[in-house]
């Protein structure tokens, strides 16, 4: 049986570079769909969800991060999101991937860059999070994942993480006691060989706030000064 293409939806109020980026998802074997405002997005990805979202955040209606919030909290499965930032908003940036975004791309950007992201947050959250011959399911005190059905409960309540967290968490659960740089997670985590290392600082704050009891003090999700972070059971 053929397998259905991944559908993309492209979330962008200037028609210009909605179409151009469209037509470079297309040439590379997307379903694209399009919205120029966030309502008609929301509708839209809620009604039927795509593979994976483009999300420029300054759109008419409901903004950027709005959407992002209500996909986050309303959508029947996590949905990856790229967000679309205009150069040097930093800020913006790091707002984004709070509220829950996978990754960013800064305007101007390439076709290409962006197309390549899309195929990396893709590959990644398609990909299965079981090793072969590791254990189905990961235990570390009150912390306990599920990694064929992609659960994670703290202390026997669910915790709900997006798909990039949930891979964050099992690969530095999968190699307890091991110092990984930032660079390294970005490159094994989000499949990137270049990027911003602060999209991985981000979401180890976000994983301390969804499962260590005291993220000020954190009992698993470890700093190493000077390197970058350790899971410790």
């Amino acid at each position: 049986m053929a397998v259905a293409p991944p559908r993309v939806l492209v979330v962008e109020d200037d028609s210009t570079v909605s179409e151009v980026v469209t037509r470079y998802l297309e040439r590379e074997g997307f379903v694209v769909e399009s919205a120029y405002d966030g309502q008609t997005a929301l509708e839209r990805a809620l009604a039927e969800p795509p593979e994976l979202v483009v999300l420029d955040l300054m759109i008419p209606g409901p903004d950027g991060f709005e959407v992002l919030r209500r996909l986050r909290a309303d959508a029947p499965a996590p949905v990856p999101v790229i967000i679309l930032t205009a150069r040097g908003e930093e800020a913006d940036c790091v707002s984004g991937l709070e509220v829950g975004a996978d990754d960013y791309v800064t305007k101007p950007f390439s076709p290409r860059e962006l197309t390549a992201r899309v195929k990396a947050v893709l590959r990644r959250a398609g990909s299965p999070t079981t090793a072969a011959g590791g254990p189905a399911v990961l235990r570390a005190g009150d912390l306990v994942v599920d990694t064929a059905a992609r659960q994670v409960h703290v202390a026997g309540r669910p915790a709900a993480l997006t798909a990039r967290e949930f891979d964050l968490l099992v690969h530095l659960m999968r190699h307890p006691r091991q110092a990984f740089r930032r660079e390294e997670l970005l490159e094994q985590v989000w499949g990137f060989t270049y990027g911003d290392t602060s999209t991985v600082t981000v979401h180890v704050r976000r994983l301390r706030d969804k499962v260590e009891p005291d993220r000020a003090q954190p009992r698993h999700i470890c700093t190493v000064w000077g390197v970058g972070y350790r899971f410790e059971p």
